[in-house]
């Protein structure tokens, strides 16, 4: 599977991988922009070309018949994520229950054009006691950037001016919601 992901996202699409995935278990990889259902197939190519397990969680109905088993076989984790739970806690649960677990979210918290990012991943990663990964998806330069681990720390604005840099310049599939 990795000659044929790495066939379609290099020769037959020409994206270029930048870095290497971490060798590392546990981590919150913040994957932006988030502009596309196409950033879902790029992850998957790129999962499969760096060969690590990288999960998501998704709200508990999508794991039910008859299609639960696709989104698990994916890397799915079913959660709670109704008003009276708390995502955070229940996230953090999941990375103390498993021996690996790479959670890939969406900084953004949807594919619109936002403002201001979501902070539930970096209170997952600083709960969890885990890093965060950066993975930079720029269809401007078909590249993706992948960074390498950084803990959180106490200082939230400073920690954000980080990611933010990290991302800045990178162009979504939809350039008008970067």
């Amino acid at each position: 599977m990795k000659k044929l992901s790495s066939f379609i996202f290099h020769r037959l699409w020409g994206w270029e991988l930048i870095g290497s995935f971490p060798e590392i278990t546990k981590c919150v990889v913040i994957v932006a922009p988030h502009t596309s259902w196409v950033d879902f197939i790029i992850g998957v190519l790129v999962r499969s070309i760096v060969g690590k397990e990288v999960h998501f969680i998704g709200k508990h109905s999508l794991f039910k018949p008859p299609f639960g088993w696709i989104f698990r076989s994916l890397g799915g984790t079913p959660i709670d994520r109704s008003k009276n739970s708390d995502t955070v806690a229940s996230t953090v649960e999941i990375f103390k229950q498993k021996e690996v677990f790479r959670l890939a979210l969406s900084p953004e918290g949807t594919r619109k054009k936002v403002e201001k990012w979501k902070t539930g991943f970096y209170y997952i990663a600083r709960q969890a006691g885990v890093p965060v990964v950066m993975v930079a998806l720029d269809f401007g330069k078909k590249q993706v950037k992948i960074s390498q681990p950084v803990f959180p720390t106490i200082n939230k604005e400073a920690d954000f001016e980080l990611y933010k840099e990290f991302f800045k310049g990178v162009v979504g599939k939809i350039p008008a919601y970067t």
